[in-house]
C-alpha cells in the first residue's frame, strides 16, 4: 500500500474539533507538505465546499480551504508528492472550467494532480449555486464522460446528455496524457462509478469493513486505486502495534493507498507522527 494524507489544517475532517490547527496557517500547511514529500508520501489533499449549513457543520465540519489556491501553493513548495482534490463536487462547476483550471494546475504542478470528485449531497449547498440537485448523479456521470474527453484536448469535443461543447479552444488543459480521476462518496453507487468512469474509489464515512464487503462483491480491474481511512486517527508514535493492525486490516480489505488522518496535539506532533508511519511502513515492506 502506499501512504497519502488528508492534510492538516485546511478541512476539519467530520467535524473534528480544531487544536493547534484553529490558529495555523498557510507556513504550516507548506511544512507539512514538504515533510511529506521528503518522506515518500505518494499524495496528500484538499477538499472543496464553499458554504456549510450550520445544521451540518458538527457533522461535516466547517473549514474547507479552497483546492486550487491551496494546492498552487503546495505545488510550488514540494517536488514529487501528488496533489489530489478530496473531493471536488462535480455539480457546482462546467467540465471544462475544471478543465481549464485544474489542467492549469496540472502545470503548475509539473503532473501531479489527481482529480478527486464527487456528486455532492448538501442540497443546501447547491441551492445557494443554483447548481440542479435531483439529477446530480446522472449530470455527474455525463460530467465525468466529458472531462475524460476534454481533459487531454486543446480542441475538446463532446456530445452529451447533459454537456455539449465543440468548437473551442481550451489552453492549456492538462498536462498528463491521463490525469487519474478519483471518485468520492458513501454508497455503493460511488463504487460502481468509480469503476465505470474512473480510475480509483476515495470513499468517506464507511468503516474499512464495510469497504471490503463492496468490494469483493465488485469485479475490480488491475491498477485500480482504491484509497480508504482507517477506522480512527492513527497513532505510530505512541500506538504503533495498533496502527499495524489498522494497515493490515486496510489491506486485507483491498486498499491501495492509505488516506492517513492522525491522533495531533501540535505541528510538532502531527510531523512526528507522519515521520513514524513512513518508518513503519518501511519495516513492514522490508525496505
Amino acid at each position: 500500500m502506499k501512504l497519502g494524507i488528508a492534510t492538516p489544517v485546511v478541512t476539519n475532517v467530520a467535524g473534528a474539533a480544531l487544536t493547534w490547527e484553529r490558529d495555523a496557517g498557510v507556513e504550516d500547511i507548506g511544512r507539512v507538505a514538504e515533510a511529506a514529500d521528503r518522506l515518500g508520501y505518494h499524495h496528500l489533499t484538499c477538499s472543496e465546499h464553499i458554504g456549510i449549513p450550520a445544521s451540518e457543520a458538527g457533522r461535516r465540519g466547517a473549514r474547507y480551504w479552497d483546492p486550487l489556491a491551496t494546492l498552487g501553493y503546495v505545488a510550488a513548495r514540494t517536488e514529487r508528492i501528488r496533489l489530489a482534490t478530496m473531493t471536488l463536487v462535480l455539480g457546482y462547476h462546467h467540465p471544462l472550467a475544471i478543465v481549464k483550471r485544474y489542467g492549469t494546475l496540472d502545470h503548475v504542478s509539473r503532473g501531479r494532480l489527481i482529480l478527486g470528485v464527487g456528486v455532492g449531497s448538501l442540497k443546501e449547498e447547491f441551492d445557494i449555486l443554483g447548481a440542479p440537485f435531483e439529477d446530480r448523479g446522472p449530470r455527474a456521470d455525463d460530467a465525468l464522460r466529458a472531462l475524460r474527453a476534454a481533459l487531454t484536448s486543446n480542441e475538446p469535443s463532446y456530445d452529451g446528455e447533459y454537456y455539449s461543447f465543440g468548437g473551442l479552444i481550451v489552453d492549456p488543459c492538462a498536462l498528463q496524457p491521463h490525469m487519474p480521476i478519483w471518485v468520492g462518496g458513501r454508497t455503493k453507487r460511488s463504487l460502481r462509478r468509480a469503476l465505470t468512469l474512473a480510475e480509483g474509489w476515495a470513499p468517506f464515512g464507511i468503516s474499512v469493513a464495510t469497504a471490503g464487503e463492496w468490494l469483493k462483491a465488485r469485479e475490480v480491474p488491475p491498477g485500480f486505486e482504491v484509497v480508504l481511512a482507517a477506522d480512527r486517527p492513527l497513532d505510530p508514535v505512541d500506538n504503533p502495534g495498533a496502527t499495524r493492525e489498522a494497515l493490515r486490516a486496510m489491506a486485507a480489505a483491498g486498499t491501495t493507498t492509505v488516506s492517513a488522518r492522525f491522533v495531533h496535539r501540535s505541528l510538532a506532533h502531527y510531523l512526528e507522527q507522519i515521520h513514524a508511519l513512513a518508518e513503519l511502513h518501511s519495516e513492514d515492506n522490508g525496505r
